[in-house]
């Protein structure tokens, strides 16, 4: 075979599926299986950057499913896809090593005629960056194929040989003077919570954003942002609230929050558990308390104060499933707050179920809210009714009564010919009707978590951080709208729902205990 016949063999044999190019290396003499070995590596390096920091450590570099999310962001710029990607993480769960160090060398592997600026919160970050990505290229240039032009080798800028191509290195709040870049790389762009905390260094972190760093991307370029979350109007909450029409979204809390989590995580499952299992995340919880916890490992910043619950009203009065078992309980409610009466995108329905006992105690037992259309509500409402044995769902009625109780009567003929109502009534159907302002309604609720009467069975994330963190004049999320229903109306039937204090008079309280 000619050399012209060989190279044209080992050119198709990149495109082959990898079975097929398994098979062609197992049949192969000893000197062909030497040359596809070393394709199988290029083809590794190509693939991502995370196979390619494999590939040149022998396989010692950390990998984690949440690091391949940031590998696939890099993977659709290097295609030629427009992106603008905000991705929030914990801390020292390795997004900087990936984003800000292999990714971009992996990129200028990809793309070695494009610029790539990396910034963080300081420019000695961002050098350390910059040298890191420099001292990998002298080392491992001929693996990957670049080099660096003479003389243009500073840690904070540095071109490579033969293209246009380089990167550039800058603190936030620093400028951006020369050319251009294809990518810009955010990575960590707040210090610490003092900074944070200060309106002023917000707004010129915004402005650094708006004025230097957008201006400095080449059309058709992309922008990827990582961060650990500090405050509600950080770099990222600005972003969310300003542009987030405009950018692709990844959420990754410590400890995974719904049923959308972006790695298909089940409800509390640790992000990287070979290195933080959930052992380790609950003492990391104890160390910092709770506004760092939910703030930076959660990716769900709090209010400095002002907010209507307090986390100790939570947690000083916790529950779990065997001490509720030993509670004789009056009363089980569900409540939903529909979200609209459609799917909305972002909007939630909430579905909270709780109890009350006979001494004046209430108990949040459930939470399954989530993004559903009113089909999928009524039926997931009658469901954790039939569960947990309910007297009664509250709906708000301001959606629609009429239409609330059609929704739910239709669910739950639909589960009695599933025959899944365990021969249960059922429950009634009482409307919540929002005479008061949101605060007004949530605090009299929070006045009983304050005096210990409100006990949650088990920890229900998602709707204590709403709790938490909702002050007057913010929109008022459905999770805690629909637990202040549940509890408004155990706490305070009559003024709740304009139901009676009497027993039903068809005796479905009887046996409850």
């Amino acid at each position: 075979m000619g050399r012209a016949d060989e190279a044209a063999v080992l050119a198709l044999y990149r495109t082959l599926p990898a079975q097929r190019r398994r098979e062609i290396a197992a049949a192969s003499s000893p000197e062909l299986r030497a040359r596809l070995v070393r394709i199988e590596r290029e083809l590794a390096m190509d693939r991502s950057p995370g196979a390619m920091a494999a590939v040149l450590t022998g396989g010692w570099e950390m990998q984690a499913p949440h690091l391949g999310l940031i590998d696939a962001a890099f993977e659709q710029v290097a295609a030629g896809k427009p992106t603008r990607l905000l991705l929030t993480m914990p801390p020292r769960h390795g997004k900087s090593r990936r984003a800000a160090r292999w990714a971009p060398l992996w990129y200028l592997r990809r793309r070695p005629e494009h610029r790539v600026m990396i910034a963080s919160y300081s420019s000695d970050l961002a050098d350390d960056h910059g040298r890191w990505i420099r001292d990998a290229i002298l080392t491992y240039s001929p693996q990957l194929g670049i080099s660096l032009r003479p003389g243009s080798s500073a840690a904070n800028r540095f071109d490579l040989v033969g293209t246009e191509g380089g990167a550039v290195m800058a603190g936030v709040g620093g400028g951006l003077t020369g050319k251009g870049a294809h990518l810009a790389v955010v990575d960590d762009p707040i210090k610490d919570a003092a900074e944070a905390s200060s309106p002023t260094m917000r707004k010129r972190l915004w402005e650094w954003w708006q004025a230097v760093l957008l201006t400095r991307i080449e059309p058709g370029g992309s922008v990827i942002l990582i961060q650990t979350r500090w405050d509600e109007d950080d770099l990222a909450g600005r972003v969310l609230a300003e542009e987030s029409d405009r950018w692709t979204v990844i959420d990754l809390p410590a400890l995974a929050l719904s049923d959308n989590d972006a790695l298909g995580r089940p409800l509390g499952a640790a992000l990287w558990p070979e290195r933080y299992n959930a052992a380790a995340l609950a003492e990391i919880r104890r160390s910092v308390g709770e506004r760092v916890w939910w703030s930076l490992y959660m990716q769900q910043p709090r209010p400095q104060d002002g907010g209507v619950w307090q986390w100790p009203w939570i947690t000083n009065n916790r529950l779990s499933a065997a001490q509720l078992r030993g509670i004789d309980l009056a009363r089980i409610v569900v409540a939903v707050d529909p979200a609209g009466g459609g799917s909305a995108v972002g909007d939630e329905t909430g579905i909270v179920a709780a109890a009350s006992d006979r001494n004046g105690h209430l108990y949040v037992l459930d939470d399954r809210s989530g993004n559903r259309g009113a089909d999928a509500w009524g039926r997931e409402a009658c469901l954790l009714a039939i569960d947990l044995r309910a007297d009664a769902i509250v709906v708000e009625s301001n959606y629609g009564g009429d239409m609330s109780r059609q929704i739910l009567q239709q669910a739950w003929q639909e589960l009695q010919r599933e025959q899944r109502t365990e021969s249960m009534l059922m429950p009634a159907v009482l409307p919540m009707t929002a005479k008061h302002g949101k605060r007004l309604r949530a605090e009299p609720i929070a006045q009983l978590y304050e005096q210990g009467r409100v006990h949650h069975i088990g920890e229900w994330p998602a709707l204590e951080q709403q709790m938490v963190t909702w002050v007057a004049g913010m929109d008022s999320p459905d999770r805690m709208d629909a637990a202040v229903h549940a509890l408004t109306q155990l706490a305070d039937p009559v003024h709740g729902t304009g139901l009676s204090s009497a027993p039903y008079s068809d005796g479905r309280l009887h046996g409850r205990r």
